[in-house]
């Protein structure tokens, strides 16, 4: 793969900038931007302080129970997976190393 030069290195981050940014200067032009002092002078001032919080959403704790073991079972999916791959890599460097010496 050939090198690339600094110049092409920086031309593709601007490139790779444009691509992100894009959409978010585009969703908002700078006509339409408003000063959002008098929004919240009035939202104060409508705004009621509530006596009482509303209630939360009610957790089953059965749900709660199946879902954390196949959270747990996913973890330990991963987990063998990844001493998987630990493994082939280490014997991997092992036998490049004994031929390398041979």
């Amino acid at each position: 793969m050939p090198k690339r030069s600094r110049l092409g290195q920086l031309a593709g981050l601007v490139a790779a900038g444009l691509v992100v940014c894009a959409p978010v200067a585009q969703a908002a032009p700078f006509s339409e931007i408003q000063a959002p002092a008098p929004v919240i002078a009035q939202a104060a001032a409508v705004h009621e302080v509530p006596s009482q919080a509303p209630p939360g959403p009610v957790l089953d704790p059965a749900e709660t129970d199946k879902a954390n073991s196949q959270e747990t079972k996913r973890k330990i999916i991963a987990g063998v997976a990844a001493a998987i791959l630990l493994g082939l890599v280490i014997l991997g460097r092992r036998a490049r190393s004994k031929k390398k010496k041979a």
